[in-house]
């Protein structure tokens, strides 16, 4: 068990590889370039970069600004950035599968990218086989993000057939977490720099990357 429940739940993106400012501003040109070559947005590439940035910095969704004030459809952003994202250039953790495999608790991905590009990271960081039939997307409840209220993390525990209140969930990003402690969850937050954000009330625990929050369960520090 984990903090007493049985189940744990993964956010993919930024949770189980290192976030670092490199990849976090090509994903940004990366959505830039999906709305201005794919989806027709009138700018130029910087332009929308600059906002999906500020949209990020806001909304903590870098699409958020474009549906708000642009017309953009979040499925059809949803679909041209996964498209376009640079699986290849994530940097995976070291014997991050042999610390999952001991965790004493059953393990699921739940993540906001959709299932092709999921499946791609899975594979690249080297944890596909161990999720394999349990990772899902927000697409496969029908939405395309995770940061709206908690109806897709209440779907998703009726998928995996557990009740929320047995549940953690681990994610880098808070605005997810506050749904999903509002659907019943025990929460941990996955930080890099210094903010933690411990102090929101909808986090119960924090931990900086996700290998020291393995490190505290394999130690027995999170029964």
């Amino acid at each position: 068990m984990v903090f007493g429940k049985d189940v744990v739940i993964y956010d993919l993106d930024d949770t189980l590889y290192k976030k670092t400012e490199y990849f976090a501003d090509i994903l940004d040109r990366v959505m830039a370039e999906a709305l201005v070559f794919d989806l027709g947005l009138d700018m130029d590439v910087e332009q929308a970069k600059k906002l999906v940035t500020e949209s990020y910095r806001i909304y903590r969704d870098g699409g958020e600004i474009f549906y708000k004030g642009f017309g953009i459809k979040p499925k059809d952003l949803f679909i041209a950035y996964h498209k376009r994202k640079p699986v290849e250039k994530i940097i995976p953790y070291d014997n991050l599968l042999a610390k999952i495999e001991k965790v004493p608790a059953e393990q699921y991905v739940f993540t906001a990218s959709d299932r092709y590009a999921s499946e791609k990271i899975l594979k690249h960081i080297g944890l596909y086989e161990f999720f394999k039939d349990r990772y899902y997307s927000v697409e496969d409840f029908g939405v395309y993000k995770k940061n709206e209220n908690s109806k897709v993390y209440n779907e998703f525990c009726k998928k995996i057939k557990v009740d929320p209140k047995d549940c953690v969930f681990v994610d880098d990003s808070y605005s997810n977490l506050e749904f999903a402690k509002e659907s019943g969850m025990t929460t941990v937050r996955i930080y890099y720099h210094n903010n933690s954000a411990k102090d929101k009330k909808y986090i119960d625990y924090a931990y900086k990357g996700i290998e020291s929050f393995l490190d505290n369960i394999l130690e027995g520090k999170a029964a």
